[in-house]
């Protein structure tokens, strides 16, 4: 996924002591795409590390059993410069999310809102699909909305997919609807129309057959520029999203690379129940995002 040459990124893993996150780890070293800098129990960290014969030096291990501690030491390491990337492993949402949001010593840039895009493999669809936002924002405003659809396209460009085909989703394709996202997606496609969001094409609302199969536009007799070809589908609430996302995973053996978004450094967050290849695709885009970064 990652041709990363001579570059290697420093990835800081707060918690580290966890198994699917641990492997991920493994496999990206040993690939050469990343120097870990591994936070947490140094005895629990060394005991996983001889169970999957890999060598941990010194210079790679931070200790602390104190979670709070962890987090904020992986935080410092990306404003100080010593890391690229940084990853949450065995340690709680909140906690890690509080380091990242710290007014005073956090990484979210200043006027941008933290969102969560995924690239997601699925067996029955073409192409990668870009979802957002499933893990942060429960009710994004107009405003977050337009910071979401410009970080997936970011994601986009980064995949070396150019135009983005973007599905605003919702119940149905009526614009005058009564449904509590209806007003913010006029106001997008009034930024669309003024040329806001550069080369993206953009439409909405849209339901999920019409955002991704061109049958279905067919038969419905829709005009829409996305055709049932989308590249990303941006949803209106969390609630929507995160259950649309994990029905991908479990029912349509989806396989999924993402991170935070709107930090200065890409973040890698994943729930602990996401298995290992999720894990270890999101450190390698979390790679290819700090080597577009350092160019």
């Amino acid at each position: 996924m990652v041709k990363s040459g001579c570059f290697k990124a420093r990835i800081a893993v707060v918690v580290a002591e966890d198994d699917n996150t641990f492997d991920a780890v493994v496999k990206a070293t040993n690939e050469s795409i990343i120097d870990p800098i591994l936070i947490g129990d140094e005895q629990k960290i060394r005991k996983m590390a001889e169970d999957r014969g890999f060598k941990v030096r010194q210079s790679m291990l931070v200790h602390t059993s104190d979670h709070n501690y962890a987090a904020s030491t992986g935080v410092k390491m990306i404003r100080n410069g010593e890391a690229d990337i940084l990853m949450k492993g065995l340690i709680s949402s909140s906690v890690f999310l509080k380091a990242i949001l710290d007014k005073e010593s956090g990484i979210l840039v200043n006027g941008k809102t933290l969102s969560y895009a995924c690239a997601i493999e699925l067996p029955s669809y073409p192409k990668l699909l870009i979802v957002s936002d499933t893990a942060v924002l429960p009710y994004p405003t107009t405003a977050q909305l337009s910071q979401m659809i410009g970080y997936a396209s970011q994601l986009a460009k980064e995949l070396d997919i150019d135009s983005p085909k973007i599905a605003l989703i919702g119940a149905n394709e009526k614009k005058e609807g009564n449904f509590r996202y209806s007003k913010s997606y006029h106001e997008i496609m009034m930024q669309q129309k003024e040329g806001f969001f550069d080369d993206a094409i953009i439409d909405g609302p849209l339901d999920i057959f019409l955002a991704c199969d061109p049958e279905s536009v067919r038969i419905k007799g829709v005009d829409t520029p996305v055709n049932g070809e989308a590249d990303i589908l941006i949803f209106p609430t969390l609630e929507s999203c995160n259950p649309f996302y994990k029905s991908l995973m479990l029912f349509g053996n989806g396989t999924l690379a993402g991170y935070l978004m709107g930090t200065t450094h890409p973040v890698v967050f994943m729930s602990r129940s996401e298995n290992f290849a999720s894990k270890y695709y999101s450190i390698a885009l979390a790679v290819l995002s700090a080597m577009h970064k350092k160019m």
